[in-house]
């Protein structure tokens, strides 16, 4: 009885064997609009593939991912190519995307004007990060393919305007995968060469062939270089990132070098024009410097310059004799005072003066004498210490203190006893 029912997996590989052998099923094309967008960390695209009425869930795995050239976004309406098939464990069925283009617009013009956007928003595109193009630079540097028209137009086109110029190939390839990372290359060894330009750039092509000059890596290498870079890529009307990031566009590579060098005879009539320009900057200054010198010549001094002798020898002896009377008056000034000097009565009477000082000093001594303390012990009295204090009073002393009695020929240490 229950041989006729089937499993909800038994069911679900069954739809799924159905779709996956179904040749219409094999390779859709289906366009819609993105929602739902992530990318996950591994690499895979996992979103929604909508429009006005239906749905479709989408994965993109991190192998078809690395193939194109934009980062989609939600409501970024897309074309996509891919298989229709069943995920097993909730029974949806979902398109497995391979590739995938912007609807209107190609692959790598949305990946173009995304880059420009980041680079541009990051400021890698502004003026104040331009450096100078040397205007007569001796060393010039090309980072191109070694063979091909762009090159042959750089080097005859640098040769033709400015030969004193040394031109110096960094070869590199300049389409396909490894391009960019050989352009990048090729770039950080330009740094060993002490250029004073570098050109980086190719001849034409499609969008395909000048694509490593978009490429993220090759812009963020050129805007980093040392050396003022002239980008060359392409025509005129080609744009790429590398012209934003450059210091200098040219619209070609003949165009570069016609940028990066002088013509020659631009040099040589600027050089004539400045030797005309020095000669008479010379000759103006020889006329200013003889006319003053017919100046000076003309003055009345230089006419008659003995005048000049007779001036200075007039005010030399003017100054001498007035020499003469200051030193005559100075000696007859101190002559006089030392006259009067030798005449004061300290110097013809210095005895008067000392024998009122020695009266003065022998009163004083008498007096000293009479206030002093040995006197009085000459008569026969004494004085008594303790501890260097004189003792006037009993009260100040105590049985056992050590006493310093002073007499007239001495001193005695006595020891109290009895009060």
């Amino acid at each position: 009885m229950n041989d006729k029912y089937i499993t909800v997996t038994q069911l679900t590989r069954y739809i799924k064997y159905k779709i996956d052998n179904d040749i219409n099923l094999n390779e859709v094309f289906l366009k819609g609009e993105i929602s739902n967008f992530k990318a996950h960390s591994r690499g895979h695209f996992y979103f929604t593939l909508k429009d006005e009425n239906s749905r479709i869930n989408a994965i993109m795995f991190a192998s078809n991912t690395k193939k194109i050239k934009f980062m989609p976004e939600d409501g970024m309406k897309v074309l996509v190519t891919g298989k229709i098939s069943v995920f097993e464990a909730n029974g949806g069925y979902q398109i497995y995307v391979n590739d995938m283009l912007e609807d209107g617009v190609g692959n790598l013009y949305v990946a173009f004007e995304q880059l420009k956007k980041k680079l541009e928003a990051e400021g890698l595109f502004r003026k104040e990060h331009k450096k100078e193009i040397p205007k007569i630079p001796t060393r010039v540097g090309v980072i191109t393919a070694p063979t091909g028209a762009a090159i042959k137009d750089i080097i005859s086109t640098i040769k033709r305007r400015w030969p004193l110029a040394e031109i110096i190939l960094f070869p590199s390839l300049v389409q396909g995968e490894n391009a960019k990372e050989d352009i990048v290359k090729q770039i950080e060894r330009t740094k060993d060469f002490n250029l004073d330009t570098l050109i980086v750039g190719r001849g034409g092509g499609s969008i395909e062939d000048l694509w490593p000059f978009n490429e993220e890596i090759v812009a963020r290498s050129i805007y980093d270089c040392e050396i003022p870079v002239i980008s060359a890529v392409g025509h005129e009307i080609d744009y790429t990132i590398s012209d934003f990031v450059a210091d200098l566009r040219a619209p070609t590579p003949t165009g570069a070098a016609e940028l990066a060098v002088p013509q020659k005879v631009d040099v040589e009539n600027y050089l004539n024009q400045l030797k005309i320009r020095l000669n008479k900057t010379i000759q103006h200054r020889i006329n200013i410097n003889k006319q003053k010198l017919e100046e000076i010549k003309s003055r009345y001094i230089f006419q008659n310059p003995i005048t000049i002798y007779q001036a200075k020898e007039l005010q030399f002896d003017s100054i001498l004799e007035r020499l003469k009377s200051s030193s005559k008056l100075m000696i007859s000034n101190k002559e006089k005072a030392f006259q009067t000097t030798m005449k004061s009565f300290i110097i013809e009477n210095p005895l008067k003066i000392l024998e009122p000082k020695k009266n003065k000093y022998l009163q004083v001594i008498s007096k000293l004498e009479t206030l002093s303390p040995l006197l009085t012990i000459k008569r026969g009295y004494s004085m008594t210490k303790k501890e260097g204090k004189v003792v006037t009073s009993t009260k100040d002393i105590k049985i056992h203190d050590e006493l310093e009695i002073t007499l007239t020929d001495g001193t005695i240490n006595a020891e109290v006893t009895k009060i």
